[in-house]
């Protein structure tokens, strides 16, 4: 696993739909639901003409620990549900999470730091799972 400046991310031999599902797996097996799907390679074919590679986010929720973030700070909802991308590249698909700690530093309310720091946990043992040692992720 590789983290960037904001998310976690990984690569795997996995083909696209595979991962997706290993993803959303293990995702519920953490606590977390999908709220939302949204094919970007679907949307940008049907809206501008534009073929890509699929490409896909999903908006991860863990109820509690969203429930406990948004009584901490109701308009952290701006920065809800965790983003969790799944895309093709070249021979390998990639899987990224947002990292949760950009709550903290976008609100720079340390109240929230508990609720970032748990579902930062969390996610990186999704991404974890699915990485295999590539750290040029």
């Amino acid at each position: 696993m590789v983290k960037t400046a904001y998310g976690l991310k990984t690569r795997t031999r996995l083909g696209m739909a595979e991962a997706e599902a290993k993803v959303r797996e293990l995702l519920a097996g953490e606590g977390f639901g999908i709220l939302t799907e949204i094919d970007v390679a679907a949307t940008l074919r049907e809206k501008l003409g534009i073929t890509r590679s699929p490409y896909r986010i999903l908006g991860a929720c863990n109820p509690q620990l969203a429930a406990e973030a948004l009584e901490k700070e109701a308009d952290v909802g701006l920065l809800l549900p965790c983003n969790v991308i799944v895309y093709e590249d070249g021979e390998s698909t990639v899987v990224a999470a947002l990292d949760p700690a950009t709550m903290v530093e976008l609100t720079n309310n340390p109240a929230l730091e508990h609720v970032a720091t748990e579902a930062r946990v969390r996610l990186e043992r999704v991404v974890d799972a699915l990485s295999e040692g590539d750290h040029d992720a």
